[in-house]
């Protein structure tokens, strides 16, 4: 194909949005909305679904021990690593239908678009589904790729049991998805992953292409208050150790800190426990987690040394204790220049008005960032709202991030 030819390549825009039509039906919930938690019977019927339109396309489907999906488009090198894109099909409980499913979908849509084309790449091109993003059924989240990248044991990826009982190896295998591939077994010469933004700023600049170049860090704080149960109506205010008066105190104080360090600093607490419910009793323990992030190491180390004394300090002048540990630690992730170059360019030569941009929230990419070249694209969404089955995305935009996904793709694939 000449490169005037290539140039002029564009994806099927209504075969695409079809697709994710048809995708949503699985496990959709009232308000246009998806629910499919990982190895659930919806998630093994997403994944049939998909496995079918990529043997249709002649892919080559494999599935490695994590549940992890691979489908293969040969290049003319097979000695070439893939040059692979994707995402997750698995959602939140209230989940819409293009967090994660458009990353998968249009991977498959290029495959596809090469095959209407006629065209053969150098390297082989791969479409990837990832085990439990998301996180809610099973811990951790980005699960499939954390144990693709070597940060997840065989026996901890196995042995996960998720909310409602289930072991993860036996729920893998009686879904019909756990396979024998390991990581070894799919050379990654180059990844991309599409995504919506879950964000405001690209619908706000009137923005169709965010070209992400680094995902932001992530620490988790478990705090845990301790205090004294008391009853409310007889113990008088200066006697009191209450741990929801003393937490709540703590979060006003770490909300300001990442106030302080606006814009990229992100401080924020969504699981808040005390010990009792009843309304006539003083809490003599409550439990809470703070999701720190920002996109600078130091910063975000000095922002949860900050958040730690915060909290002891408040606990003290509360008259209460408290213990902090640390969940989870996950550093900021760079992407690969030449990979973020790709996405840019393409971005530039289809007439699309982009913005480079780090990404808030985590991602299968930045896991697979630590063994191959990687990058991102968002899309806007309505309102920048995700997690929701208000999430939305138009057409316009969809078509116009599978169409840089295809050629960022093509550059680093090489055309025969």
């Amino acid at each position: 194909m000449s490169p005037a030819n290539q140039s002029a390549l564009r994806i099927n825009c209504n075969r695409l949005w079809q697709r994710h039509r048809e995708m949503a039906e699985i496990g959709a919930i009232d308000g246009g909305g998806s629910c499919r938690l990982a190895m659930t019977l919806e998630d093994a019927a997403a994944r049939d679904l998909l496995r079918g339109w990529c043997e249709q396309a002649g892919l080559n489907v494999t599935v490695d021990l994590a549940g992890n999906m691979v489908a293969r488009r040969a290049g003319s090198d097979a000695d070439r690593p893939s040059v692979a894109s994707g995402s997750h099909l698995d959602t939140q409980p209230h989940g819409g239908r293009f967090d994660g499913v458009s990353g998968v979908l249009c991977a498959l849509e290029v495959a596809e678009t090469l095959n209407d084309a006629g065209m053969t790449t150098r390297a082989p091109i791969a479409v990837v589904n990832w085990t439990n993003e998301e996180g809610v059924r099973y811990a951790p989240g980005l699960m499939g790729s954390s144990w693709f990248v070597g940060r997840l044991s065989d026996s901890d990826l196995l042995d996960a049991v998720s909310r409602d009982g289930a072991v993860f190896g036996v729920e893998a295998e009686t879904r019909g998805y756990l396979g024998q591939a390991r990581p070894g077994d799919f050379d990654i010469g180059a990844f991309y992953e599409l995504h919506i933004e879950q964000g405001p700023v690209l619908e706000q600049e009137k923005r169709q292409i965010g070209v992400v170049e680094s995902v932001q860090g992530l620490r988790w704080l478990d705090v845990a208050v301790t205090g004294m149960d008391a009853h409310a109506g007889t113990t008088p205010m200066d006697r009191r150790a209450d741990t929801i008066q003393g937490a709540a105190h703590m979060l006003v104080a770490i909300n300001a800190l990442g106030r302080e360090l606006a814009p990229d600093a992100r401080v924020s607490v969504g699981s808040f426990k005390p010990s009792t419910d009843a309304p006539s009793t003083i809490a003599g323990h409550t439990d809470f987690i703070i999701d720190i992030r920002h996109p600078d190491p130091d910063v975000l180390d000095r922002l949860t040394a900050s958040c730690r004394t915060l909290c002891l300090e408040q606990a003290r002048a509360q008259g209460c204790d408290a213990e902090i540990r640390q969940r989870v630690a996950i550093e900021p992730r760079r992407f690969d220049s030449a990979c973020v170059d790709h996405v840019e360019q393409a971005a530039r030569m289809l007439g699309y008005p982009a913005r480079r941009m780090a990404s808030g929230a985590l991602h299968d990419a930045s896991n697979i960032a630590a063994i191959a070249p990687t990058a991102m694209i968002f899309i806007p969404c309505k309102d920048g709202i995700s997690h929701n089955v208000r999430e939305s995305v138009s057409l316009e935009d969809l078509t116009a991030g599978g169409n840089v996904l295809l050629h960022a793709m093509l550059r680093s694939a090489g055309i025969v």
